[in-house]
């Protein structure tokens, strides 16, 4: 909602549309419990209240176990809270990707996550308040919002009393949340104690977790879980990117027994180790959304491989799909799978040997071997597709991709004389970390220069005339602000930057950058609207008017009030309580038959 001319409010500028719909699992009506006040912006009550289970729900949508059994297969033997709600569709993708398949031949424990499609839309008690909590995350820590991650801990031992002769099990955390690093801890807590005592401690763990404050970025939590206290910090958009806010052990920390350094982060040395001569290809590759295969021995290795392909374009957020663990059985099998078209723009991890043959048409494929052998491949050439034949094919990348960028010599000395002096491993994934970093910048900041070109200038925003709109992005004008202001200016690497900058602006990622910035700026517009109109009198402006035009003119008003308090408009510390003020001195200045109508809510 904006004024308009010089005597009413016209219509709002058109945004984006918002695709951030907002999911969380059924909730059980009872008494509200109290929140610590929020950290959000003007607008924001002084507390939250929240139903039992909003807690919990706030960082989980369930726990479940999946179990085998002869006749059926796997199957979902309990859901944790009892009220939480998955579909038929769910319950079989989890009861599939929470099993390693057979050939991985995964004895004792082992932990991997994968990723999967939400079945059915759901409503949070939550609101306005995840809302609220998401906007301040980094773009790769943002809640999921069609997909869940689960999280496994996976058990197979033998046990000749069973008639398979081994003991097979897994507790699976379902979640919104990217924090694999986080959760995995978490199982490594709650897993074997429930496989020694079974559901009770189950139950007692959901009522831990609904004690918790809610994961709101930047503050740093103490998380009891079974008789162990998580110290964490969940990071915001205003961290500076490449720093960790390391989490510092305290005097009232003596029951902490693990502090976190970090919630998402996996070992990007220890996945990319087997074919780090390639990592500014796939660097590439990622960036621009390519079809990409990881194909690996155990469920493990694919999906820590597939999440840090994800995370090596950070703090850009990779907007295409991606599995970090695929089987046959997946529901998206066939539509992954198909020859009929081009591979979709999805990374997928496989270990089943029948992809091999399956995706030999995916354009690129990286074959990892076992990281616990921990040998890079010899064959330093990227590898021709046809060469790939089986799962057991020599570990390598295989594309006939050829990289924009000459290939950066420099990192990779660096890696190899860490190896040759056998340095830290967490040494290596810092090296490696701040490279992805500093090449993902010296992309982005041309970009971000440029969108930031098409914002208007503040003196144009008339509080009686709507927000001016940005300006297009024009391709060709971008293209020109790169001879003066390219990436050069930030990265020492040569090569066809243009061509890269040209196959990125039609990818999927452009394209989810692209409206996020959009959506920001026109907010900010929105904001600085808001902004001009607490400067104005609008008492005396009123006093021109008739009551039918004061009347409309406050109900708009309202409305624009409402808008951005349900959107969380980036406004200056007392903005929206000073308008709210402007009106209703204007509305008590109307005869008492007109302000009874006008203090009513307004209506959604």
């Amino acid at each position: 909602m904006a004024l308009q001319g010089p005597e009413e409010v016209g219509e709002q500028v058109e945004e984006p549309e918002d695709l951030d719909d907002q999911d969380a699992s059924s909730i059980s009506p009872a008494e509200e419990i109290t929140l610590p006040p929020g950290t959000g912006g003007d607008g924001e009550p002084e507390e939250a209240f929240l139903l039992p289970w909003d807690r919990f729900s706030s960082w989980l949508h369930c726990i479940c176990v999946v179990g085998f059994d002869l006749e059926l297969g796997q199957a979902v033997e309990v859901i944790y809270p009892h009220h939480s709600k998955l579909s038929e569709k769910e319950k079989t993708s989890i009861c599939y990707l929470s099993f390693p398949d057979s050939n991985s031949g995964c004895l004792g424990d082992t932990q991997f996550c994968f990723r999967f499609r939400q079945g059915s839309n759901r409503k949070s008690s939550l609101g306005c308040f995840l809302e609220n909590t998401d906007r301040d995350a980094p773009p790769c820590l943002k809640r999921e919002q069609g997909h869940y991650y689960g999280y496994v801990y996976f058990r197979q031992v033998r046990d000749k009393s069973l008639k398979r002769g081994y003991f097979q099990k897994s507790l699976v955390l379902i979640s919104k949340l990217p924090y694999v690093t986080f959760f995995h801890s978490l199982l490594k807590i709650m897993a074997p104690e429930y496989f020694e005592k079974q559901e009770p401690c189950l139950e007692a763990a959901c009522n831990d977790i609904d004690r918790w404050p809610t994961p709101h970025p930047g503050r740093v939590l103490t998380l009891p879980i079974m008789g162990v206290v998580i110290k964490v910090r969940i990071p915001t958009c205003y961290d500076k990117p490449g720093t960790s806010q390391l989490v510092q052990s305290a005097q009232g920390d003596s029951l902490v027994s693990i502090i976190l350094p970090t919630i998402h982060e996996v070992d990007l040395f220890r996945c990319f180790y087997p074919v780090f001569f390639h990592i500014q290809m796939l660097w590439e590759l990622v960036l621009l959304g390519e079809a990409l295969v990881v194909m690996a021995p155990s469920p493990a290795e694919s999906s820590e491989t597939v999440l840090a392909l994800v995370s090596c374009v950070s703090p850009l957020r990779y907007c295409s799909d991606f599995r970090p663990y695929f089987t046959i059985h997946d529901s998206e099998f066939k539509e992954y799978t198909t020859r009929t078209q081009a591979p979709p723009s999805v990374i997928l991890g496989v270990t089943n040997p029948f992809f091999a043959k399956t995706l030999q048409h995916w354009p690129h494929i990286i074959r990892i071997g076992d990281m616990k052998q921990a040998e890079v491949a010899k064959q330093m050439k990227v590898k021709k597709l046809k060469n790939l034949k089986t799962l057991d094919s020599k570990p390598g990348v295989y594309t006939a991709y050829k990289p924009y960028l000459n290939k950066d010599e420099e990192i990779i000395r660096q890696l190899q004389k860490g190896v040759q002096q056998k340095r830290p491993s967490a040494a290596q994934n810092a090296i490696l970390r701040r490279y992805f970093l500093e090449l993902t910048q010296s992309f982005i900041i041309p970009l971000e220069r440029y969108v930031a070109s098409l914002m208007p200038l503040q003196k144009s925003i008339s509080p009686w005339k709507s927000p001016p709109q940005l300006r297009p992005f024009v391709q060709p004008d971008f293209m020109k602000t790169l001879e003066k202001a390219g990436p050069q200016l930030t990265s020492r690497l040569k090569g066809d930057w243009i061509g890269l900058y040209r196959h990125f602006l039609k990818s999927p990622n452009f394209d989810g950058w692209f409206r996020s910035r959009k959506r920001e700026m026109t907010q900010k517009l929105e904001a600085l609207h808001l902004e001009a109109l607490c400067e104005e009198d609008l008492q005396q402006r009123v006093q021109k008017h008739t009551e039918v035009e004061v009347v409309d003119l406050v109900l708009k008003l309202k409305d624009k009030l409402s808008q951005a308090e349900r959107e969380q408009l980036p406004v200056r510390p007392g903005t929206l309580s000073k308008l709210r003020a402007h009106i209703d001195a204007v509305i008590l200045a109307l005869p008492e038959d007109l302000q009874g109508i006008l203090h009513k809510p307004p209506t959604s």
